[in-house]
């Protein structure tokens, strides 16, 4: 069987790898401290060693050098885990028979092969295309999910929402999961299994604290049917969903709601040490990009109004941002065939095709840029229909200038 020491390793973290591996039959081992984990180098011999680090290299480096120059252990592979370090630091651990540096928080797709390259196994990686995102504001966790369910991003949920919790101290966690773009059937029973179980594996989420937004009728008749769900709530009404959970809301209509507690973040969270997106995601959404002119991002702006393109051009062009204005809704889809914006900026009153037509056809072709609403509309029912056709933010005009780049900013670090 083959054998994994994991060295170092942060709680969440190593739960999930001794998960992932486990199913796999690799035997892990748990290390803490560089004498226990030179211990049980020398005395297991691992067919390969993963080693996190808090800080930097130096708080390693004896260890790497006893390693190298025991005859039995020196040629041990390592993969380290880590903050981000530039190319000349992680040239310095090629003497040590290190072998892949992984930036935090970690691409799993692309970490799982490498360890089943190193031990000499085919680790079972699910490349169901699917968007998986979280985020937090007070209390209220927000999980949404798009396109499909894919099983080990389902698997590592539990894992980040813990995270989540522990590092935001939330004492009651309440959670709101949104599977709007999602139309499933029976054949997705045990995937949604795995969700819910993930979702109510910490025991501080209470199944009454969890509400599901979603218009499928099976997933709603999937929660209903489940005895082990009972109290959890599903609704196709965000508007209701954000009243059920949020405390002296009496006086607070439903755009300040939705700005205020989904759409903004009170607190700034860090990746932690797992991501929900994974690597492979990205590089298809790269291979797809054309720009090649040096400019920082590229974002589309689709608004009629003059003074409203002024503000905005001049808003990113503060960062770098090359803008490209499209006064038709037709002209904007056409070059999305060949392009990938960063960010589409998009008012839903135009003339032509609406906000919501483009939406919609973004939505059916599975365009990956996030859209930002910039509009003037306060009308509740066109607010909830712009976020379950995927818009990830919803801003009232006006807004001041430092406010908008800031929701823009939250949006292009997502990417």
């Amino acid at each position: 069987m083959k054998h994994v020491l994991l060295v170092n390793a942060p709680l969440l973290f190593r739960e999930f790898l001794k998960d992932k591996l486990s199913a796999e039959r690799v035997s892990i081992d748990i290390a803490q401290g560089r004498r226990d984990a030179f211990t049980k180098m020398i005395s297991t011999l691992p067919s390969l060693i993963v080693l996190d680090i808090s800080n930097s290299i130096r708080d390693i480096v004896d260890f790497l050098e006893k390693k190298r120059q025991d005859p039995n252990a020196a040629l041990i592979p390592i993969i380290i885990t880590g903050p981000v370090m530039s190319r000349e630091q992680v040239a310095m651990l090629q003497p040590y028979n290190v072998v892949k540096y992984f930036n935090k928080p970690i691409n799993f797709d692309v970490f799982f092969e490498a360890i089943g390259r190193l031990v000499k196994i085919a680790i079972n990686i699910d490349k169901t295309p699917c968007i998986l995102e979280t985020h937090v504001n007070g209390n209220i966790i927000f999980i949404e999910i798009a396109q499909e369910l894919n099983r080990d991003k389902l698997a590592l949920l539990k894992y980040k929402l813990s995270e989540i919790i522990d590092e935001n101290n939330i004492s009651t966690p309440k959670v709101v999961i949104m599977l709007t773009n999602l139309s499933l059937t029976f054949v997705d029973g045990s995937n949604l299994e795995i969700l819910f179980n993930n979702v109510i594996a910490d025991t501080r989420i209470q199944k009454r604290n969890i509400k599901v937004l979603s218009l499928d009728k099976f997933t709603k008749d999937f929660i209903e049917g489940h005895t082990e769900y009972s109290g959890i709530e599903v609704t196709t009404n965000l508007s209701q969903v954000l009243h059920s959970l949020i405390e002296n809301h009496e006086k607070i209509d439903i755009a300040d709601l939705i700005n205020d507690k989904i759409l903004s973040s009170e607190r700034h969270i860090s990746e932690g040490t797992v991501q929900t997106r994974f690597y492979t995601e990205s590089m298809q959404a790269d291979a797809a990009q054309t720009f090649n002119d040096g400019f920082k991002y590229h974002i589309a702006l689709l608004d009629d109004d003059t003074y409203t393109k002024t503000i905005l051009m001049n808003i990113y062009g503060s960062i770098g941002a090359k803008v490209y204005f499209f006064d038709s809704g037709a002209e904007f889809i056409a070059s999305t065939k060949k392009l990938i914006y960063d960010l589409v900026v998009l008012d839903i009153m135009m003339y032509g095709l609406s906000g919501f037509d483009i939406l919609t056809s973004m939505h059916s072709e599975k365009y990956p840029s996030p859209f930002l609403i910039y509009s003037n509309t306060t009308n509740r029912d066109v607010i909830m229909q712009a976020l379950n056709l995927g818009a990830k933010t919803f801003l009232i005009k006006p807004q001041q200038p430092e406010f908008i780049l800031q929701k823009s900013l939250e949006l292009l670090s997502r990417k």
